[in-house]
């Protein structure tokens, strides 16, 4: 027996009662020009036809979307949405008194509007920011919130592209990000998207995006924040992402190329991880020797190829006859371009 034909069995019976009751009362079936138990069996019957119908909108469908909604929510912004209900109940209940002195129907009436505006104004503002309320609070009260808010004023926006890389998440566990990594709900749609893709290649991206994402949520070092922002009249998300940025006066942490020039070319600051990587690097100048193993041959004649820890592509004139061969080198030219770095060598013997 599911649980909306149950809800349709009790509905009709309690619709039913409370029809044929109010169908018994003088004033409703004199009006109707019935008698008393006509009248009790038209209204009984339209209660039970109404409990059948209406009786799953009204409880089992609100049930169902609300036990999804806090299935995907946080459980950092599951309890700030409690804690707002709380304080708005409890401030409904402070007003209550008063007004129940009003004269009727004042007395009544306003005490259940403002409990009900209450509770729903507390929810939705603690759910949305809770974070930012709580940390007011305890930089008012002289404490340190549980994660580091040094520069907790500073918003940075992620996109897809950044969480599927991952390195946001060892760039973050270091502690070099000071403030918010926002998360739009768009964003995390899109992430699930590619998750839920027939592509293998692309479904792996997705779900280690999701991964990341529980990770950075589960760090100490970093406070992370869902939002629900959205611009029903723009459908691209890179748009979305840059008038997200402009509207919270925030900077956009992602690691597409285009995204991040049509960014910058509206204002938003951008903090590219590729050129974060690039800069980073171990450093080498023309005439320094250092190791490094050739695995594959050059597109030009006689060339090695080899590679860095970092993923420095190291092209090795002559390096061929090495191939692979662990050997020492002598820079010669050192390429830097926005997707990465090219160093040219040659055999130091």
């Amino acid at each position: 027996m599911t649980l909306s034909f149950l809800s349709r069995l009790v509905g009709l019976v309690i619709f039913g009662i409370l029809g044929a009751r109010q169908g018994a009362d003088p004033s409703v079936h004199t009006s109707l020009n019935l008698s008393q138990e006509a009248g009790a069996t038209v209204m009984g019957m339209t209660g039970v036809l109404f409990g059948l119908v209406a009786t799953p909108i009204l409880t089992v469908r609100p049930v169902q979307s609300l036990r999804k909604a806090i299935n995907e929510m946080p459980a950092d912004q599951l309890v700030m949405s409690l804690a707002g209900l709380a304080v708005g109940l409890l401030l409904a209940l402070i007003s209550a008194y008063p007004l129940s002195l009003l004269p009727e129907p004042l007395n009544w009436v306003l005490p259940a509007a403002i409990t009900i505006l209450g509770g729903y104004l507390g929810l939705t503002i603690f759910a949305k920011r809770g974070r930012e309320i709580q940390e007011e609070v305890l930089s008012r009260i002289g404490r340190s919130s549980a994660r580091p808010t040094s520069t907790g004023s500073r918003k940075l926006i992620v996109d897809t592209s950044s969480l599927i890389d991952g390195r946001i998440v060892d760039v973050a566990e270091t502690g070099f990000v000071g403030g918010t990594l926002i998360v739009p709900r768009f964003v995390l749609t899109e992430l699930h998207q590619v998750a839920d893709s027939p592509d293998p290649l692309r479904r792996n991206r997705g779900r280690r995006g999701l991964n990341l994402l529980n990770k950075l949520q589960r760090s100490e070092l970093v406070m992370v924040r869902i939002v629900d922002d959205d611009f029903e009249d723009i459908s691209e998300v890179d748009d979305k992402l840059v008038a997200l940025a402009q509207q919270m006066s925030a900077s956009l942490i992602t690691n597409d190329y285009n995204l991040g020039e049509v960014a910058d070319a509206q204002g938003v600051p951008v903090l590219n991880i590729n050129k974060l990587s690039n800069a980073v690097r171990a450093i080498y100048i023309p005439g320094e020797t250092f190791a490094i193993r050739v695995i594959q041959e050059g597109r030009e004649d006689n060339q090695g190829v080899g590679y860095l820890d970092d993923g420095t592509m190291v092209l090795i004139e002559n390096g061929k006859t090495y191939l692979d061969r662990s050997i020492q080198v002598t820079v010669t030219k050192l390429i830097n371009r926005e997707t990465g770095r090219i160093i040219f060598a040659s055999p130091a013997n």
